[in-house]
């Protein structure tokens, strides 16, 4: 019954590998957890048991968003049931997760990425150049760390990249001129060392990149030119979204370039921009300063 499920988040729900992965650690564990050794067991779950599991993450010091997160699974799985006529009710719909805080994303300043400040770093050969146009693509697209590790080389025209976003969902977005005269000189010095790859970052022995190799080199670049707690490239993301918005960039559009689905996702950067225009404003009206 686990298998088929997956293979529905697969076929009809679009869901990653990474996020089917999730889906099934989280119903295994509730599995173990309440000791049901048969698909028939599953039909007889109700809601308090399912408060029982959560109360148990809980106290063995689960964060509030990841219990969030398996209860999700259930009800996802629940609601699967339900669908397939398995089940009358789905006992998982009555459960509230836990209350999170709400952080603010992390993102860079401005000047912190200025081309000045940024292009020293980066050597001129094959990798230094790589490097920068990662960053730089992360930066100015504001695309995912496993949207870039999958851009191919048809993806990518002198005025935009094609990406292949969650749930296989395409979306184009624009690029700068400055942006595809770097990927030129890096294709260029690319084809003379590396042998030819569909993708279009690959490392020296030519293979495909992977996560840890892409946040490690985020990690150490962010670390040598911002004062930010958190290196990783989804802050790049995060300071695209804030940067555009604190330039006059719309919630909609900010929404179709992120690739959210939908603009409950985008409004959380809006927090940002107000604490810029509350900075401004403090800085700029006479009677604004605080005393």
């Amino acid at each position: 019954m686990l298998e088929t499920f997956i293979q529905y988040l697969i076929t009809e729900k679009r869901f990653s590998k990474h996020t089917c992965l999730a889906y099934r650690k989280d119903i295994e564990q509730f599995s173990e957890f309440c000791d049901l050794s048969s698909d028939k067991d599953f039909y007889e779950v109700e809601s308090t048991l399912i408060r029982g599991w959560m109360v148990s993450l809980l106290e063995n010091n689960y964060s509030a968003n990841s219990v969030n997160r398996k209860i999700s699974s259930l009800k996802t799985f629940f609601k699967w049931l339900l669908k397939e006529g398995m089940i009358e009710s789905n006992p998982a719909s009555s459960v509230s997760g836990p209350k999170t805080t709400k952080h603010l994303p992390s993102f860079a300043q401005q000047k912190e990425l200025d081309l000045e400040k940024i292009e020293p770093l980066f050597s001129d050969d094959f990798e230094g150049l790589r490097d920068q146009l990662m960053i730089e693509l992360l930066y100015q697209t504001g695309i995912r760390s496993s949207e870039l590790i999958n851009l191919k080389e048809g993806n990518v025209s002198n005025s935009s990249i094609k990406v292949l976003g969650k749930r296989n969902k395409e979306r184009v977005i624009p690029i700068s001129s400055s942006i595809f005269d770097l990927v030129s000189k890096y294709r260029a010095l690319r084809d003379e060392l590396v042998e030819k790859s569909e993708y279009l970052f690959v490392l020296k022995s030519s293979k495909k990149l992977y996560p840890k190799f892409v946040y490690r080199k985020i990690n150490t670049y962010l670390g040598r030119a911002t004062e930010l707690e958190k290196k990783s490239p989804h802050v790049l993301r995060h300071t695209f979204a804030t940067h555009m918005l604190n330039n006059g960039a719309g919630l909609e559009v900010l929404k179709e370039l992120l690739g959210h689905a939908n603009l409950s996702a985008t409004q959380i950067y809006t927090h940002n921009s107000f604490a810029q225009l509350t900075s401004i404003y403090s800085q700029s009206h006479p009677r604004g300063h605080k005393k």
